[in-house]
């Protein structure tokens, strides 16, 4: 075994990737991440931790715990934490950036085609086949997730309270969160053991092989705590936004479409705790009650959108922006399509600019605490508070694609065609192991022929 000049420890079967074969990655990620941030999430682990072995199993998740608890995509700041911890600050804007870039340009390719031609009936079937996959994909990985996170009674608990909370009590996500922490600190105090055992239970049930970047190695470099270097990047954090608003503000001005866009999708990434579906009621209030950018039946087209594409679910920002952009065309109304086009791009920029500040600035600092048992704790309470809320999204997509018309005459409206076509999803999956992309393909396809037959 050697140790790169970054000191990241190799195994010998494994190579630590450059940064153009990373790039590859991540683009590829970008291009295949459906299923929302479970998905996603699962997606990373198959590939990251199981397969490749950039990051050990330890690390991945102590990276994840800290996501969770960020406004924001979960599964987007995980990928940059990886790009980061890898290489640095241009790796982790490598990696967040590949992981919007693929969802951004098929997102306003979509919206184009909405808004020129109208919703057509081939696309609308291809969807229709897909979102099936998504319910078995979520499910799916909310096993994984499960399955290495829950190693004793106290975390099936709280997994199993924070499934109650969210879907019966309708109980705030960051309020759950705050909740698992608590717990998680107090069982520490009480029972300072039980943690400690269920992470080494964990280690001892896992048999990825030796990777890159292992438990027991050290940060590089660039990834040792500097509050100096915390300090400053806070800074440059702040100047990039204010620099952006204030060139809307000098050439559009204040009042502008463009600029409010920017000021209310700056808001709105402030309170995404709790994933998409948290702040969409926010996002809906602004965009179509306020702003009036579009209509509810195109909102609700456009979430249709962003669940079947790839991406994080809030990519549906991307379809608001265009939507705006072409209704209210800022350019003139000869530049329809170039005004809706630079909107879908200001949102989606002011959407994920925090994402990046938040890890490039915090994860010098959580790397400094990977081995710190205080932190374990209450970080893998989140952990399975996560896998409940993630079975609740799972139950959440299947209502809407189960009953597309409500739970009116449950038995009378029940989609036979979607409940089948998730259990022959859940099957491949389960069975036959079978990959995402594969998966996704093979229910398009599915979709489609179910509407050219009918």
């Amino acid at each position: 075994m050697t140790k790169s000049k970054k000191h990241i420890l190799i195994d010998e079967k494994i190579h630590e990737p450059t940064l153009r074969q990373a790039f590859w990655y991540w683009l590829k990620l970008g291009l295949i991440s459906f299923g929302g941030p479970a998905g996603q999430i699962s997606i990373m682990h198959q590939d990251l931790v199981e397969k490749k072995r950039w990051i050990s199993e330890k690390r991945f998740l102590h990276a994840l715990n800290y996501c969770m608890v960020l406004p924001g995509p979960e599964a987007q700041q995980l990928a940059i934490y990886i790009g980061w911890l890898m290489h640095r600050t241009q790796g982790g804007i490598v990696a967040g950036g590949l992981f919007v870039l693929p969802s951004l340009v098929i997102l306003t390719t979509l919206s184009y085609i909405y808004m020129r031609f109208g919703s057509l009936p081939e696309i609308a079937g291809i969807l229709y086949g897909i979102k099936p996959a998504i319910v078995a994909i979520v499910l799916f990985a909310a096993y994984r997730i499960g399955l290495r996170a829950l190693k004793n009674k106290l975390l099936w608990s709280i997994t199993f309270a924070s499934f109650v909370a969210i879907v019966f009590l309708n109980v705030p996500f960051p309020v759950i969160l705050v909740g698992a922490v608590l717990i998680g600190l107090l069982a520490h105090r009480y029972k300072p053991n039980l943690f400690a055992d269920s992470a080494a239970h964990h280690a001892s049930k896992q048999h990825y092989g030796k990777a890159l970047i292992d438990d027991d190695t050290p940060p590089p470099a660039h990834a040792i705590f500097s509050f100096k270097k915390m300090i400053r990047l806070i800074v440059i954090g702040i100047c990039i936004w204010s620099v952006s608003m204030l060139l809307l503000v000098l050439y559009f001005g204040i009042d502008a479409t463009l600029t409010q866009m920017g000021w209310f999708f700056t808001k709105a990434a402030l309170l995404t705790f709790g994933g998409a579906y948290a702040v969409l009621p926010y996002v809906f209030q602004g965009a179509v009650g306020h702003y009036q950018w579009l209509t509810a039946p195109q909102m609700m087209d456009g979430l249709a959108l962003g669940e079947t594409t790839p991406g994080p679910l809030i990519m549906v920002v991307t379809f608001v922006g265009f939507v705006g952009g072409w209704t209210q065309p800022f350019l003139g109304v000869e530049s329809t399509l170039i005004s809706a086009i630079i909107a879908a791009c200001v949102v989606t920029f002011f959407t994920f600019l925090p994402s990046f500040i938040f890890i490039l600035v915090g994860a010098p600092f959580i790397e400094s605490t990977q081995n710190n048992v205080h932190l374990t704790a209450p970080l893998s309470a989140i952990t399975a508070a996560v896998v409940g809320v993630i079975v609740s999204l799972a139950l959440f997509f299947a209502g809407h694609i189960f009953w597309p018309n409500g739970l009116v005459n449950h038995w009378a409206n029940i989609d036979w065609f979607a409940c089948a076509a998730t259990l022959l999803a859940l099957l491949l999956l389960f069975k036959f192991k079978l990959g995402t992309i594969k998966l996704i393909g093979i229910f398009a396809v599915i979709g489609l022929l179910h509407h050219l037959l009918r």
